[in-house]
């Protein structure tokens, strides 16, 4: 999904986890989201709510679509935003640092 889209998923409530490194995160990461490195993400699926969408996301994309199709798999309804924050920052979504 583009980050547009991904933006109106948001707003419609959707849940965005952030599955890169914590060095990344405290760099920068969409405002509202959780934090779950991949590594981490079966062991934790426990904390995600199974009532909203989930929409993950990492630098380019690739770790969130292992991630979103692992959700899935889980029984989640989930989904990756394709390129990740290279195509937020290129369509202007907003972003906070540190934790």
């Amino acid at each position: 999904m583009t980050s547009e889209e991904a933006q109106r998923l948001i707003a419609e409530g959707a849940l965005v986890i952030d599955v890169r490194r914590v060095q990344d995160w405290r760099r920068a990461h969409i405002p509202g989201s959780i934090h779950i490195p991949l590594g981490e993400l079966e062991g934790r699926a426990d904390e995600l709510p199974d009532d909203r969408m989930l929409l993950t996301f990492c630098t380019g994309g690739l770790l969130s679509s292992g991630a979103a199709n692992l959700l899935a798999e889980l029984g989640f309804e989930a989904t990756n935003m394709a390129r990740g924050l290279i195509d937020w920052r290129a369509a202007g979504g907003e972003l906070v640092s540190g934790e």
